[in-house]
């Protein structure tokens, strides 16, 4: 991170950085004020670029040991700069300046956005580059030469180990990455750098996030890297209400460890949609990583529509018992779904086009399960008409392969453009009503518990009816 010392040498930019310290020491550090962007320089209109005081508000929120932020109504604060090393000189080719990124806070913090933007600066680098020529890095993928990334700006909010309560609300955060000069790749694949929107991580207090839209960053919308500390998970708020994550380059959001977070009327759509693409592009990605856990994770009434991969995918690491109730997953171009971790819950959610990988097993309870939810291909529920359907026009509306004890409860599935019914060898369906055409067979095969209904050309051999199914009018019971 660029340092007060480096500052302090930036004379290029407006105004005097003894000044703004004075400001600083004179103003801004009495604890019972809260502090603005604009007690340190910042204009927010759109055209300054007022990094400078973004990095000195750091500095004084550091000093107090947490504090509050407030941004000004309609503001809109132009952030980033970049810092090019000289050609053996080491660390990035690109090293970004501070923005409002926080750790080990006594008190935590509160940024009150008060509908404010903050917005990247127009030409930062993201990506490899060449240190000499300033032009992307020629290399072949995997790449992980440190000397040539170009990160933009770690994060626009972040905190770490905080022992006091977060709060994030009214606030848009754009990384403009349309913006941005893209370079080469970095990582195993696409560009693994950071440049997220929020990045909470190790906090040991509330985290709440409210009222903000994430979007365009190169990286994630958010990236959330919890503990793993279930009495304390039991004792703290963790929730993210009205939070919109969308066209964001390789994730919505990344929940890569931590324990009870409660996500309502969120949206995370459209990732790898924009200026750039990098994997997974899901919107949401539940990946325990480093040794740690996710658990307990709830989502209401959010959505995760039309991004270039997964609507939500949970396939590495060890993660559990996450449920969904009224949830909208549409697939466009990849799996709507893809749940290959234990006790997940789906309830009353509608999930457009294919969805793939439930997680099976011997004890049903383990197994992934949906109860009322709709299953269908219908092009008016997509954004754009487009359905996932396994790139072929009569795919399965689910590929459970093989697993077993995956149940459907309730649930209706509807095939009203070409598509078939789920593809299941050991499945339990239980109370169900199943219609598709008769061009193409669906195999929806396995145990039918209740009473079910289907229409359309299928085939269900090998399959049990415990209940009783009735199949284009024609009765199978026990």
């Amino acid at each position: 991170m660029i340092t007060l010392r480096t500052i302090r040498r930036r004379t290029a930019l407006k105004g005097t950085v003894g000044a703004l310290l004075g400001l600083a020491s004179s103003r801004a550090l009495k604890a019972e004020e809260p502090l603005s962007p604009e007690m340190f320089g910042a204009r927010g209109d759109g055209r300054s670029n007022d990094t400078l005081a973004f990095t000195l508000l750091a500095e004084a929120i550091d000093q107090r040991g947490g504090g509050h932020i407030v941004l000004n109504t309609g503001s809109v604060y132009v952030v980033g700069l970049q810092t090019r090393a000289h050609a053996g000189a080491p660390g990035y080719a690109y090293q970004p300046a501070r923005l409002l990124e926080f750790s080990d806070l006594r008190y935590g913090l509160v940024v009150e956005g008060n509908g404010a933007t903050i917005r990247a600066a127009a030409g930062l680098r993201y990506g490899s580059f060449d240190r000499v020529t300033g032009k992307p890095h020629v290399h072949v993928m995997p790449f992980l030469d440190i000397s040539t990334i170009a990160e933009p700006y770690g994060a626009m909010i972040a905190v770490a180990r905080s022992n006091g309560p977060i709060v994030i609300r009214n606030v848009t955060l754009d990384g403009n990455a349309g913006a941005m000069q893209i370079g080469s790749g970095y990582g195993d694949t696409g560009i693994q750098i950071s440049g997220s929107g929020i990045f909470l991580r190790d906090n040991r207090n509330d985290e709440i996030i409210e009222n903000v839209h994430t979007h365009d960053h190169p990286q994630d919308g958010m990236m959330i890297d919890g503990l793993d500390d279930e009495d304390l998970a039991s004792t703290v708020v963790r929730r993210a209400r009205n939070v919109r994550c969308e066209n964001n380059g390789r994730q919505g959001c990344s929940l890569v460890g931590g324990r009870s977070w409660r996500f309502e009327k969120c949206a995370f759509n459209r990732t790898g949609r924009a200026a750039l693409s990098s994997a997974p592009s899901a919107g949401f990605d539940i990946e325990a990583e480093g040794g740690k856990i996710n658990r307990g994770h709830r989502f209401v009434d959010c959505e995760f529509i039309d991004n270039a991969a997964n609507g939500m995918v949970a396939d590495s690491g060890d993660s559990a018992d996450c449920h969904f109730l009224q949830c909208h997953f549409v697939g466009t171009t990849s799996w709507s779904l893809w749940s290959a971790k234990p006790y997940f819950r789906f309830q009353r959610c509608l999930i457009v086009g294919t969805a793939v990988r439930p997680f099976g097993d011997v004890d049903p309870e383990r197994a992934t399960q949906f109860v009322e939810c709709l299953f269908t291909d219908n092009p008016a529920l997509s954004p754009n008409g487009k359905v996932y359907r396994e790139d072929r026009s009569d795919g399965p509306l689910f590929d459970l392969s093989d697993e077993q004890n995956i149940l459907f409860d309730r649930c209706k599935m509807l095939c009203v453009a070409g598509a078939v019914l789920p593809w299941s060898t050991r499945a339990i369906y239980r109370d169900c009503t199943m219609r598709q055409g008769f061009a193409s067979t669906g195999y929806p095969r396995g145990t039918y518990e209740g009473r079910s209904t289907i229409v359309g050309k299928v085939a269900l051999y090998g399959s049990n009816f415990p209940g009783s199914v009735i199949v284009n009018g024609q009765v199978y019971e026990p």
